[in-house]
């Protein structure tokens, strides 16, 4: 099996994943998971879709990540994932997608606009 490689956003965050046989070695931006993301919830996000169809020492896996904050980031990572093992095997979309790990998750913060202090919110005002 040669590299897979597949794209995953959420919010501001862009991970690319190259997936290739190996034995479970999980690399983010040259730094192994566990020092990346120290919380266990987190590495848990990421590790989801391997442990959903029991890949979790088939793949070697190899991330370049930016932009956006930590959950933001580990939920990319986890799309990327969920992607590339559907690539290497179709068969797995159904359980991945029954699970929710193949929906792209759009909300994006909305913009602020001029006049207001945030997107929607108004200033306050009393009418004495």
């Amino acid at each position: 099996m040669e590299v897979v490689n597949a794209i995953g956003r959420r919010k501001a965050a862009v991970a690319r994943v190259y997936v290739s046989e190996g034995n479970g070695k999980i690399t983010i931006n040259k730094r192994d998971l566990t020092e990346y993301f120290p919380s266990t919830i987190l590495q848990y996000v990421v590790k989801q879709p391997l442990a959903l169809l029991d890949a979790a020492e088939k793949y070697d896996i190899k991330v370049n990540l930016y932009g956006g904050g930590f959950t933001g980031q580990s939920q990319a990572v986890r799309l990327a994932i969920a992607r590339a093992l559907v690539k290497i095997n179709a068969e797995d979309k159904k359980a991945l997608r029954a699970e929710g790990f193949m929906t792209r998750d759009s909300r994006e913060v909305e913009r602020k606009k001029p006049g207001r202090p945030k997107a929607r919110r108004r200033f306050q005002f009393s009418k004495r």
